[in-house]
């Protein structure tokens, strides 16, 4: 299959028809069972989780400060109206 097939393009099996038309289907169902069996084999992530090794790698990240301010100002502004017109 090509890599860049478009579903209204013609179908790579030479059969005239758009390839949704004629072997989307087949192609999705193969990828679903090639995904699902690679899947499979995979190792689980809870195998290869790492436990930190000490109680201080496990603490929350610091707090923020208690004095710390915004100063972006995000206020309502008061903008002119559009007056008049063309």
């Amino acid at each position: 299959m090509e890599a860049n097939l478009g579903r209204n393009d013609p179908c790579h099996c030479g059969s005239g028809k758009k390839y949704k038309q004629c072997c989307l289907g087949k192609d999705e169902e193969a990828a679903r069972t090639a995904r699902a069996k690679a899947a499979a084999e995979a190792p689980s992530p809870a195998a290869d989780a790492v436990a930190p090794a000490t109680p201080a790698e496990a603490q929350d990240p610091p707090a923020l400060e208690e004095d710390a301010t915004n100063t972006h100002g995000f206020g309502k502004t008061s903008l002119p109206r559009k007056v008049g017109g063309s």
